[in-house]
């Protein structure tokens, strides 16, 4: 597991404190902020609240997530089949440029020595698409047609060979029945990010630094003043004690948590939305034979009803450098809003500005209220026959299950149907650029920096312009589509992949296909 950090901790209980910047939560989001902004304005003070004495233990924590980087390399869910039996790839390719610009923050700030030692963060690992029957093989055949000549996703390879499949993925091919046609898609460079040591890097930098990060800090009130600040009452779980931080401005990046702050806020932006909590949970190996014979993160098709972020896969996984295997998520429900929420978060969040677009979502989900339904209902069993699909001599006693992070769906205002259920992540801010706030689920941490970019540009467009020379030292490819650009795709590849350490043969594929 991720060794702690230890960060500056102030538990100043005067009556009012100042700051130029809060944080509120110490995940990704915040920790991506928080880096960037150090480098933009070294000269403004950053403050982080975070309720748990820990950095990245909701969402964040790499065993709350699959760690996929989510890149639309393997996830079909990014790449619906049309009526016609064409794939629409338009939400693969902004899913991808997303993610190479992480990559390309993440590699500029290793060359800064604000990340250290790459491989405890990301490590590379083949991202597959997996299906079987007919008519789903054919629909990855046309999924592959549509990719694979793509400048982003060259270097993929499509085979409904039994044989390639049992070579390369031996622990899901035992016991399988090859009557039924298999394929699978298969990109070499895939990776696998422990989303919380990342995190932990970053808020390490922000502290060391000058920036302060308060852990068992939780922000209970948050309220607009007449010269434009925030206003923030704080409280200290640890202690008791209570304390009011004034800050220019906020972003709220508390993953399930941030509805109610910008519910609290006022802010007429935030007026009509509303959240849907879905837990998960995950099988996770404890035979490490079973996990050497699996290296790859695979992905399945969603069950129907099931939302995008039930996509089936079995994950390798590197945590703490050491390998390991999971499979899930298995959908389940509470009306928590985080892992280590409260159970009037849900009822708490319903305001007469958002009770239409909450009553549309009940009327129009049926299909997932059936799926939530039907999953809560499995035992111990039923969760290991669903993963026989992709482990067909899969045991329970190898597996363990465990309860991964709370995940919040955006609701979202329709005027049609009152409110729709709308997965993805959504970026909510006031007009004046003063508070800002990150709502939703995947693809989530994979596109921290580009959320955290259009963060800047909202909230700081007196100033972006200014900073846009620095930006672009931190992300070569700002401002440019990286899908119409090859020669721009294989140089910010070929250096990202280089300076995360990534696998030299996979930099050699990606550029010789280009």
């Amino acid at each position: 597991m991720d060794k702690e950090v230890d960060f500056p901790v102030s538990d100043n209980n005067a009556v009012e404190t100042k700051a130029d910047v809060v944080l509120v939560g110490a995940g990704i989001m915040s920790a991506t902020l928080g880096a960037i902004l150090r480098q933009l304005q070294p000269d403004w003070s950053i403050s982080v609240f975070e309720r748990l004495d820990a950095a990245a233990a909701e969402s964040s924590d790499p065993w709350n997530n699959a760690g996929t980087g989510h890149s639309a390399l393997c996830e079909l869910n990014y790449t619906p089949e049309n009526k016609d039996g064409s794939v629409d790839i338009a939400k693969a390719i902004t899913v991808n440029e997303q993610f190479q610009v992480s990559r390309q923050f993440w590699a500029h700030a290793l060359e800064q020595g604000i990340l250290t030692a790459p491989k405890e963060f990301i490590n590379p690992i083949p991202h597959v698409s997996f299906v079987h029957g007919a008519d789903n093989v054919k629909y990855l055949k046309a999924r592959y047609d549509a990719l694979a000549g793509h400048t982003l996703f060259n270097g993929m390879e499509y085979t409904d060979s039994a044989d390639e499949f049992a070579r390369r993925l031996p622990l899901m091919a035992k016991g399988r029945d090859f009557s039924d046609p298999i394929a699978l898609n298969w990109t070499e460079g895939g990776t696998d990010v422990d989303f919380g040591a990342l995190t932990k890097q970053l808020l390490n930098h922000v502290a060391s630094s000058g920036g302060t990060v308060h852990f068992g800090h939780e922000v209970t009130g948050i309220k607009k003043q007449s010269d434009g600040s925030w206003t923030l009452k704080v409280h200290n779980r640890r202690t008791g004690g209570r304390k009011t931080v004034k800050a220019k401005f906020v972003f709220v990046g508390a993953g399930g948590g941030a509805l109610h702050l910008l519910q609290q806020s006022g802010i007429k932006e935030a007026k009509g939305f509303g959240g849907f909590p879905v837990s998960g949970a995950f099988l996770r190996c404890t035979n490490p034979e079973l996990i050497d014979q699996h290296r790859a993160k695979v992905y399945g098709k969603a069950a129907v009803g099931a939302p995008p972020m039930s996509v089936p896969h079995l994950d390798t996984r590197v945590i703490g450098g050491k390998p390991g295997l999971l499979f899930g998520p298995y959908a389940g429900w509470s009306p928590k809003f985080l892992k280590e929420g409260r159970v009037t978060d849900l009822p708490g969040s319903v305001k007469p500005n958002n009770l239409l677009s909450m009553l549309g979502v009940g009327v129009s989900e049926l299909g997932l209220v059936k799926y939530l339904v039907s999953e809560l209902a499995k035992n111990a069993e039923g969760r290991i026959e669903t993963m026989r699909e992709f482990v067909p001599e899969a045991l329970g006693a190898d597996w363990e299950l465990i309860t991964a992070g709370q995940r919040v769906q955006v609701i979202r205002r329709d005027k049609r149907k009152g409110g729709v259920l709308e997965f993805g992540t959504a970026v909510i801010s006031a007009a004046d650029g003063s508070i800002a706030g990150l709502l939703g689920a995947s693809p989530g941490a994979s596109t921290a920096v580009p959320a955290m970019l259009d963060v800047l540009k909202r909230c700081f467009a007196d100033r972006f312009a200014s900073w846009e020379p620095q930006l672009k030292q931190m992300v070569p490819s700002l401002g440019v589509k990286l899908s119409d650009d090859k020669s721009l795709f294989t140089e910010v590849w070929d250096w990202s992949s280089r300076v995360l350490e990534l696998d030299t043969e996979v930099q050699e594929t990606a550029s010789a296909a280009v």
